[in-house]
């Protein structure tokens, strides 16, 4: 990141959302019902979405080239993919219990 005041405030950002998710998710799997564990991989999405919306924001702005963040991103948008879907098979299965 670029050494200014905005790379500087990115970095803090994309830091704290892009190691949040892993500590969500390990709360998550000590969730105590299915209601708790969909609450908690429900921050796991919110906090995956807005590492997306800051890589995109670095992406777009030219503060890092494309070409470098690629992968990183990629693997993101996986992550948050991966996570819905597990919110909607928690969700079902809840359905189908009550």
């Amino acid at each position: 990141m670029p050494d200014t005041v905005s790379g500087y405030a990115l970095s803090k950002q994309i830091i704290r959302s892009g190691t949040s998710p892993a500590a969500n998710y390990r709360a998550a799997c000590l969730a105590k019902s299915d209601k708790d564990f969909i609450n908690k991989l429900k921050m796991v999405e919110e906090e995956l979405d807005e590492t997306i919306h800051w890589l995109e924001i670095i992406m777009e702005s030219g503060m890092i080239r494309k070409e470098k963040l690629t992968d990183l991103f990629q693997e993101a948008m996986e992550l948050y993919k991966i996570t819905v879907s597990s919110i909607v098979t928690a969700k079902n299965r809840q359905q189908r219990i009550v």
